[in-house]
């Protein structure tokens, strides 16, 4: 069976902006994983006539018709109502559902309302897909030669109810077998359009496994996908295509799906047993919000001295002022200074300093995106990267980090 999956996302706080659809992208993940093909993600807000037109629209074009939210007690809560209305059906008590309800009431001593009643209503003939972590359950039924599958809407709630119930129900109904893995690999100092061209026969030769290249700030990613009945077989298709692939790209690859730099850098600073300290200037601070995000970051970063200025370049990092004269700031030779000063007046292994101008109007006559950052790394010779970079004066300083964080890693490995 061709497998045409659609979501369809009910609430108008989702059109607001209130909240996030984070169900869809669930749903999504769990689908691929399935080999569920899904072909459209639909938001549509509290109305029946519009949810009524979003239906009609989604069985022209998929037959598994997947709702998350509207299954509540209240007036604006109408999913099953208007899935009731267009398939014909009938909504009838889940006794088993009703007595979960009430006993919930009674176990909180509150008084149960009329319209909590309604959460136990489901579609006649459907597949109960039971709520053990809330109040409206579930149901899967077909129509028609399409399924629908109705979900409630808090997170904590429907995905329970889809690993539990909901997955066997689809595995069954569809006769599932074929798995459909993927893979993210996360690259750094390069483009996507070289990285592109240095893999371009492997994209247009792609069948199964497929490549996807993505685009970051700053980075670049590829997401490999490959489609097999047998786990660990598709598994060994992209531990094929990765090789290939990093036989070309490799020196660009620092890790997997939704790790970060920040995150390999303190995996190795772990590993390597070595502390970090930074002397910040046009990232103010970046670099430092960013590595004690991480826990046991404690044990990895030591501080970091924000020196916004030349003043405070001299007066806190004991920058000398014949340095900053004769080079400026924004220079090879200030961020030497400033990396190794900032490493021996902390006590770390390492010092990482950032300087330059991120804009958006040229610093010391030096163009926007000129960057100079330096690693200290108690006995060795100090590096100096200059990167000229483009982009907002966010994008640069966030750029910035990220190089810093790459440096360091690169250091790392030769430790």
């Amino acid at each position: 069976m061709d497998v045409r999956t659609e979501i369809i996302a009910v609430g108008s706080e989702l059109l607001l902006g209130q909240i996030v659809n984070s169900n869809a992208q669930f749903l999504s993940q769990q689908f691929a994983q399935l080999g569920m093909g899904v072909y459209y993600h639909t938001v549509v807000g509290d109305n029946s006539t519009r949810l009524e037109h979003a239906i009609k629209i989604a069985q022209n074009r998929s037959n598994v018709i997947v709702f998350t939210g509207g299954l509540g007690p209240t007036k604006d809560d109408l999913t099953k109502e208007t899935i009731a209305t267009m398939l014909g059906k009938k909504l009838v008590f889940d006794y088993e559902a009703l007595a979960s309800i009430e006993q919930y009431f009674t176990k909180t001593k509150r008084k149960m309302s009329e319209n909590n009643k309604k959460q136990a209503l489901v579609l006649e003939d459907a597949v109960i897909l039971k709520n053990d972590h809330g109040m409206a359950p579930g149901m899967g039924i077909k129509v028609d030669d399409i399924i629908y599958i109705l979900l409630p809407g808090p997170p904590s709630e429907m995905r329970p109810m889809f690993q539990n119930y909901c997955r066997g129900y689809l595995q069954q109904t569809l006769g599932l077998q074929e798995k459909i893995i993927s893979r993210v690999l996360r690259y750094f100092g390069i483009g996507e359009s070289q990285l592109e061209t240095d893999i371009e026969d492997l994209i247009n030769e792609q069948t199964n496994p497929t490549i996807a290249p993505l685009a970051a700030e700053g980075e670049v990613t590829l997401r490999l996908t490959a489609k097999h009945i047998d786990e660990a077989v598709a598994n060994e298709m992209l531990d094929e295509l990765e090789s290939k692939i990093n036989q070309r790209v490799g020196e660009f690859f620092y890790g997997y799906n939704d790790t970060t730099l920040i995150s390999e850098l303190s995996k190795q600073l772990s590993n390597k047993k070595r502390t970090v300290a930074a002397a910040e200037s046009l990232t103010g601070g970046m670099f430092s919000e960013y590595i004690t995000a991480i826990d046991g970051a404690s044990n990895i970063f030591k501080g970091s001295l924000i020196t916004y200025t030349n003043e405070m370049k001299v007066n806190i990092l004991r920058v000398s002022k014949q340095t900053l004269s004769e080079h400026g700031a924004v220079s090879e030779q200030c961020a030497i200074e400033m990396a190794e000063q900032v490493r021996d007046i902390v006590g770390s292994d390492i010092g990482i300093s950032f300087t330059g101008a991120a804009g958006p109007k040229p610093h010391e006559g030096q163009p926007v995106g000129t960057v100079y950052i330096g690693v200290a790394v108690k006995g060795k010779e100090t590096s100096t990267y200059k990167l000229h970079l483009s982009g907002t004066r966010q994008g640069i300083r966030i750029k910035t980090v990220k190089y810093g964080c790459h440096y360091i890693v690169k250091h790392l490995k030769d430790l």
